[in-house]
C-alpha cells in the first residue's frame, strides 16, 4: 500500500503545494502498480457489496485538478469493478440561471450519495472557490446581495465560502457521508505533454479545446488558489489527499489504496437477519425442495 500518510495534506500543518512532487512514485515502477491496481479493483469490488449490505455510510469521493491531470481515467480504471447501480458520477459544469438562483452549495447537495452508495464528483463545489477565485467576475453572476461590484469579492467574502464549504462537509461527515478529496497534482510540463497527445492524434482531438490553452496561461493564479483552498478546508473529518499525477499508473494505484484503506476503517459488516426470519428462511427452502 502507499505511504498514505505522506499524500495526505495534514491539516495541523501548512499546505504548500511546491514541496508535494508531481512526478513521485514511491517504491512502486509501473509493472507493479499496474498488478496492484488489478488486486485493488477486485477488492473494491467485494467491499462495496458489503459497503452496500451495511447502509450504515455513503461514500463522496470529490476529485480537483488542473485540465489534462487524470480524473476521467482515474475514475474509469479505479471504479472498473463497481456495480453500477451503487456508484454515481457527477461532472458539475458552469451552474444552470436555477442553479445561480440558489446557493452555490445547492445542487451539488442535490446529488449527494445515499446510505450504502458511492458518489463521485468529477469537479465539484469547490469550482466555487477556484475557477471564482482566478475569474472572480463569475462570482457576480450569482447576484448575491451586495457583492455587486469586484472590490466586494475581498479575503473576507473567500474566508466566509470556505467556512461555508466546511460547515457543509461537516454537516455531511456527522450524518453517515465519508468523504475522500482527492486533488490530482499534475506539473505543467507533463500538462503540456498531454495537450500536445491530444492535438496530435486524431482520436483525442475531441478531448482538446481552445479554452485549456486560455486557462494554462493562468497556471500560476490556479496553483495559488488550489493551495489556499486545501489549507483552507482540509479537515479530519474530510483532509485533502495531494496525488502525484504526471505518472496515470501511480495516481490510480494511489487512489485505490486509499478507498480501500478507508472502508476497511469503517468495520462494515453483512446485516445478521433475526431470529424469525431465519426460520422463515428454513420454511423457504423447504418448500423449494418440495415442489
Amino acid at each position: 500500500m502507499v505511504d498514505i500518510e505522506k499524500l495526505i495534506a495534514n491539516p495541523k500543518k501548512t499546505f504548500k503545494i511546491n514541496e508535494h512532487k508531481p512526478e513521485y512514485t514511491g517504491k512502486y515502477d509501473k509493472k507493479e502498480a499496474k498488478t496492484k491496481l488489478k488486486q485493488n479493483t477486485k477488492e473494491l469490488s467485494e467491499l462495496q457489496y458489503t459497503f452496500y449490505a451495511d447502509d450504515s455510510y455513503s461514500l463522496l469521493i470529490v476529485l480537483q485538478a488542473m485540465d489534462a491531470a487524470g480524473k476521467d481515467g482515474a475514475i474509469r480504471h479505479v471504479m472498473s469493478g463497481i456495480n453500477p447501480q451503487g456508484c454515481n458520477i457527477h461532472s458539475f459544469k458552469s451552474p444552470s440561471k436555477n442553479e445561480l438562483d440558489h446557493d452555490f452549495l445547492w445542487r451539488h447537495y442535490k446529488a449527494l450519495p445515499q446510505r450504502g452508495k458511492i458518489g463521485i464528483f468529477n469537479r465539484s463545489h469547490y469550482e466555487n472557490v477556484l475557477v471564482t477565485k482566478v475569474h472572480p467576475e463569475y462570482i457576480l453572476g450569482e447576484q448575491l446581495p451586495n457583492i455587486d461590484t469586484l472590490d466586494k469579492i475581498d479575503n473576507k467574502f473567500w474566508n466566509n465560502r470556505y467556512e461555508q464549504i466546511n460547515n457543509f462537509e461537516k454537516t455531511i461527515s456527522q450524518n453517515g457521508t465519508v468523504i475522500l478529496k482527492f486533488f490530482l497534482n499534475v506539473s505543467k510540463e507533463e500538462q503540456k505533454r498531454r495537450f500536445l497527445d491530444r492535438i496530435n492524434e486524431p482520436d483525442k482531438n475531441w478531448k482538446f479545446s481552445m479554452g485549456d490553452i486560455k486557462e494554462r496561461k493562468l497556471w500560476d493564479k490556479y496553483q495559488k488558489s488550489f493551495e489556499e483552498a486545501i489549507n483552507k478546508t482540509s479537515t479530519e473529518y474530510a483532509p485533502w489527499y495531494i496525488i502525484p499525477a504526471d505518472n496515470k499508473w501511480y495516481s490510480r494505484m494511489a487512489i485505490s489504496d486509499i478507498i480501500i484503506d478507508k472502508l476497511k476503517s469503517l468495520n462494515l459488516k453483512i446485516p445478521k437477519l433475526p431470529k424469525n426470519e431465519i426460520a422463515d428462511l428454513e420454511k423457504a427452502k423447504q418448500m423449494l425442495l418440495n415442489e
